[in-house]
C-alpha cells in the first residue's frame, strides 16, 4: 500500500504523465473465488486505492475517472453477464454515496476482461475455443471496454501462432459479425439477468461490509480474510468437479480414451541465452557506481517516508533493472507470504 500512496502522490504533481491505474481481480478469480467474491474483493481494493489517493491530496473527481479494473470471465454465461452489470452498478453507488463523486465519469467502472485461464483444459484442448467464445461473449454483453481472449492450447504450453490467430478471430467475429457490440446492455430487462444481478450485488455488498468492519481491504488481507474465502470457494468447486456435481467436458465426463496430442509451441533456448547476454552487456556498459547510488537511495527511502516513485524513475533512467529495484525493496520490506488455512 505504501507504493500505491506514493504513486498517487507522484501523480498529483505529474498529472499530464498519468494515464490510468488498473485494479485487478483477475488472479483472485483464477485462484478460485466466486463471481460475488470477485466483485467484492476487487471493489474493496478499489476503495482502498481511492482512499489512498484522497489521502495523498487528490480530489476524487480529479482522478477517479482514470481508474480502471481487470476482471476474469468464466463459463457460467448468465452469471458472468450479471457479475459485470452488478460490479458497474455497485461501483457507481460507492463513488457517489461513499466518496461523493460528482463527475459522472468518476462513477463509471471502466474494465478490461480476460477469459478464464483456469477454465482451460489440457484434455481435448479444441473445446477451449468454445469456452473462450462463450466467455468473450459474456464479457461483451456485460459491458467490457477491452478484451483478451486466451488461446486454446494455453493449458499445455505457450500458445502456437495458429491458436493465437483463432483467439484473435474469436474477438473479430464477435465484433464484426455477431452484432452484439451494436447496443449497450442488450440483456438488460431480462427477468433472470436482472434478478441475478441484484443477488450478486447484494452478496458483494455483504462482503464489502465485512471488509469495512475489519478496517478495510489491507487490514482484511493481513487477517487472511480474502485468502480464506477464496481457498474455501476453490475447495468447494474442486469437490463438485470430483463428485461430478459440476461437469467439465472432456475432463470428468465425455472423455476420449485416446487423444491425439496437439502440436505445441517449443521455445528456442537460444532466445533465453540472448536475453542473458543482453543483461550482461547492460551491466558491463552502464555506470554501475550510479546504479549502486540509486539503489542505496531507494533503500534509504523505503526505510523512511520519502516518495519512492521519483527515485524509481531516476533509477530506471540510470539503467537500473526492475529486478534490482525489487530486490532492494524486498530487503527492506520482506516478501508477502499468503496464509494457508486448513
Amino acid at each position: 500500500m505504501r507504493l500505491i500512496t506514493d504513486i498517487f502522490a507522484y501523480c498529483k504533481d505529474h498529472v499530464p504523465q498519468w494515464n490510468t491505474i488498473s485494479i485487478s481481480g483477475y488472479h483472485m478469480r483464477e485462484a478460485g473465488c466466486t463471481a460475488a467474491q470477485e466483485i467484492a474483493f476487487t471493489l474493496a481494493n478499489g476503495i482502498a486505492y481511492v482512499e489512498a489517493a484522497i489521502g495523498a491530496g487528490l480530489d476524487v473527481d480529479d482522478f477517479a475517472g482514470r481508474l480502471s479494473f481487470f476482471f476474469a470471465c468464466h463459463n457460467n454465461f448468465l452469471e458472468e453477464v450479471a457479475k459485470f452489470r452488478a460490479a458497474r452498478r455497485l461501483w457507481a453507488h460507492i463513488m457517489r454515496d461513499r466518496f461523493e463523486a460528482k463527475n459522472p465519469r468518476s462513477q463509471m467502472l471502466r474494465f478490461h476482461t480476460q477469459t478464464g485461464g483456469a477454465t482451460l483444459t489440457a484434455q481435448q484442448p479444441e473445446n477451449n475455443i468454445v469456452r473462450t467464445t462463450v466467455q468473450a461473449l459474456a464479457a461483451v454483453l456485460g459491458g467490457t471496454q477491452s478484451l483478451h481472449t486466451n488461446s486454446m492450447d494455453e493449458a499445455l504450453a505457450l500458445p502456437t501462432e495458429k491458436a493465437v490467430q483463432i483467439a484473435l478471430r474469436t474477438q473479430q467475429i464477435l465484433a464484426y459479425e455477431s452484432g452484439v457490440a451494436d447496443v449497450v446492455d442488450p440483456l438488460g430487462g431480462s427477468y433472470f439477468v436482472e434478478d441475478l444481478t441484484n443477488r450478486l450485488e447484494a452478496e458483494a455488498r455483504e462482503y464489502i461490509a465485512a471488509i469495512d468492519s475489519m478496517g478495510g481491504a489491507l487490514a482484511a488481507i493481513e487477517q487472511g480474510f480474502q485468502q480464506k474465502e477464496i481457498q474455501e470457494a476453490a475447495y468447494r468447486y474442486q469437490m463438485q468437479v470430483e463428485n461430478k456435481e459440476r461437469i467439465i467436458v472432456g475432463v470428468n465426463e465425455f472423455i476420449v480414451a485416446e487423444e491425439e496430442q496437439p502440436e505445441i509451441l517449443r521455445v528456442d533456448p537460444a532466445i533465453g541465452q540472448r536475453q542473458v547476454e543482453k543483461l550482461r552487456n547492460l551491466r558491463a556498459t552502464r555506470d554501475n557506481a550510479a546504479v549502486e547510488h540509486m539503489l542505496s537511495r531507494i533503500e534509504e527511502a523505503a526505510r523512511g517516508t520519502e516518495n519512492l516513485v521519483p527515485l524509481m524513475v531516476e533509477a530506471v533512467e540510470n539503467r537500473v533493472t526492475l529486478g534490482e529495484i525489487s530486490h532492494r525493496l524486498r530487503k527492506v520490506w520482506g516478501e508477502q507470504r499468503e496464509p494457508v488455512f486448513i
